[in-house]
């Protein structure tokens, strides 16, 4: 017998790739499991299929940076923070945390399709009873219209989201005038698109020996000590700790001086949820 649940829950992670960097991304998580009947007539109670999974990823690589250790140019070492992530392509970056922030996968490059594969045997390492196979597929959000990938970290965040290198692929929604703007949609999701958000107060002050062109993040959290250093070029820099709620309101007053017009934004943050805000010039 086999049952499926469509859209159990979501994941949000940030990855490193060879090619564009640190990258956030998000995906809906289905699940197929293959047992046999219970007395009850029962394979596995839906009430309990998405508790015991969604807290399996939870624990797992949800909100943790996923490292393919075998890419070029890439280097892991353990320090005092816990790992040290180094990558020399294709710039210079440097994340330090504590070691639940990081899944590393001993791959040249991360797909879905290979991390759904991974997550599925690593539940049926310990199945609930009667169940045979569990299937996972990891399917990103279809997107009709601007969207961008970005990663952060929440310092005062008391769950996963302290992590300095997490991230999510969201829409972007802007009205000028009561109307959506899908050009000024378009513009700005390609300007945030692969950045790394930051929160003023985490940055640490250039000292003679810092190298120009880049930023140095550092801050203590309930999990731990974080660092990270990137180009200045793939950040930007909010007034605020990066929540959805600071990002929407930060957006919406950045387009409206560029544009001259009155704004109002729903900013999400990942898949299905967000912060919506107004500005005017």
């Amino acid at each position: 017998m086999t049952l499926f649940v469509n859209d159990l829950t979501h994941m949000d992670v940030s990855l490193y790739c060879p090619e564009r960097g640190l990258v956030g991304a998000s995906w809906h998580v289905d699940v197929v499991l293959d047992g046999e009947l219970g007395h009850d007539g029962m394979l596995f109670d839906f009430g309990e299929v998405k508790p015991w999974i969604k807290a399996r990823l939870d624990g797992g690589m949800d909100h943790t940076l996923l490292v393919p250790t075998e890419a070029p140019g890439i280097t892991v070492i353990e320090c005092s923070e816990g790992l040290c992530l180094r990558a020399s392509q294709p710039y210079p970056l440097e994340i330090r945390g504590p070691r639940q922030a990081f899944t590393l996968l001993p791959w040249k490059e991360i797909t879905h399709g290979r991390l759904a594969e991974r997550l599925s045997a690593d539940l049926m390492r310990r199945p609930p009873p009667r169940v045979n196979d569990i299937r996972l597929e990891l399917r990103p959000e279809s997107i009709d219209g601007a969207g961008y990938q970005y990663s952060h970290g929440l310092r005062h965040h008391e769950g996963n989201c302290q992590r300095i290198a997490h991230g999510h692929r969201s829409r972007l929604h802007l009205w000028v005038q009561g109307q959506r703007a899908p050009d000024l949609e378009r513009q700005w999701a390609e300007w945030l698109d692969g950045r790394y958000l930051v929160d003023e107060h985490d940055i640490v002050p250039a000292s003679d020996d810092d190298i120009r062109g880049f930023l140095t993040l550092r801050y203590q959290a309930s999990q731990g000590r974080f660092y990270l250093r990137l180009p200045s070029a793939r950040c930007v820099i909010m007034p605020t700790p990066t929540t959805i709620e600071h990002i929407a309101a930060w957006l919406a007053q950045r387009v409206a001086e560029s544009s001259g017009q009155s704004i109002r934004i729903a900013a999400f943050e990942g898949i299905d949820k967000g912060a919506m805000a107004e500005a005017h010039p």
